[in-house]
């Protein structure tokens, strides 16, 4: 009989589930808007009815190994509560995981959303050849996910991985967290719409504002469209993305010495426009890169492809991810075929 899990990727937009074999095949996958404004009971209610529903068209013809989910936020391991997330207003301090074992009377996994979408990587994606990596998200905002060992690492209070708010500028802007500076308000789809609308403010004629003009969902998409059409104040925009991305680079890479960090997340679509100023502050900031680069002087493009090419445990490689929106899906779903293995 097939082996099945079902992985859930609860975003504060999208709902997304999927039944995944224990091979990496997607089997079907359900896609659902996130009702934050009608409550939390309702999200849970939609997620579970989603869930039940593909258990119960495969539970004949698949074995059933475990529910896992993916939540953006700070979430207690132990006890399941979501303690905080931006992305879900009203579930601080909400029990989750018992509310979702509950309606459906079997155990899940919830695990940080970051921290599955490496999991995901690290299984079929970018890191498939790696025990060890780390990974930055880059979405709304700045996640991040770290895997030592085939094991995904949560620190002494399940809060490692928090790359996003590493301070890339001392006296920069402020951010959600408390700090100021937060790689989060330089690299996040949010923070490239905001140095475009500052840039705008300055040069109100600039290309910029007549883009921001006419598109009435002027987002990071539209300003990376415009950095690939030679627009100089996208251009700049992206390179000041990869120069801070490569500052918190070269520290994960001085201090941790993985063998492969891997950038997803919607904004690393636009890996074009910003990777080449990662590679130049790489080279400029990290000894042990500078030691260990799999394309040494090659230039731009030197990550691309380079975990194809450079042996586990021999070269550092940076790299865009290679699953998508879907890593989270995978990784969700991993994380109850790997506690069945254990037991």
């Amino acid at each position: 009989m097939n082996k099945l899990a079902i992985g859930v990727d609860l975003g504060g937009t999208n709902l997304r589930i999927a039944a995944v074999d224990d091979q990496g095949t997607l089997v079907e996958k359900v896609t659902l808007g996130t009702k934050v404004s009608l409550g939390r009971d309702h999200v849970i209610d939609d997620m579970c009815n989603a869930i039940q529903h593909l258990s119960d068209k495969y539970k004949s013809s698949a074995q059933l190994l475990g529910i896992g989910i993916g939540v953006p936020g700070i979430i207690d391991n132990e006890t399941g509560l979501l303690r905080e997330s931006p992305n879900l207003p009203g579930w601080a301090e909400y029990p989750v995981r018992a509310e979702i074992e509950r309606r459906l009377k079997t155990i899940v996994i919830l695990e940080n959303d970051a921290n599955v979408a490496a999991f995901g990587e690290k299984w079929l994606g970018a890191a498939k050849e790696y025990s060890d990596m780390a990974m930055l998200t880059l979405g709304t905002g700045v996640g991040g996910g770290l895997v030592l060992r085939n094991a995904i690492w949560h620190g002494a209070n399940g809060m490692a991985g928090e790359f996003g708010h590493t301070t890339v500028e001392p006296e920069g802007h402020p951010c959600g967290c408390g700090n100021i500076g937060c790689l989060e308000q330089y690299a996040s789809a949010t923070a490239v719409v905001r140095m475009a609308k500052e840039t705008i403010a300055k040069n109100p004629a600039s290309a910029l504002a007549g883009a921001a003009h006419i598109d009435a969902e002027f987002n990071a998409k539209s300003i990376y469209n415009l950095a690939i059409q030679g627009d100089e104040d996208a251009k700049r925009i992206f390179r000041y993305v990869g120069r801070c991305l490569g500052i918190v680079l070269s520290t994960l890479v001085n201090s941790l010495n993985l063998p492969i960090y891997v950038i997803g997340g919607g904004v690393s679509s636009a890996w074009e426009a910003f990777s080449p100023s990662i590679f130049e502050e790489l080279r400029r900031r990290a000894l042990v890169y500078a030691a260990t680069s799999p394309h040494e002087g090659v230039g731009s493009n030197e990550g691309a492809s380079a975990h194809v090419k450079a042996g586990p445990g021999h070269k550092t490689v940076i790299t865009r991810a290679l699953l998508g929106s879907d890593a989270g899906l995978f990784g969700a779903a991993r994380l109850p075929m790997v506690s069945e293995s254990l037991r």
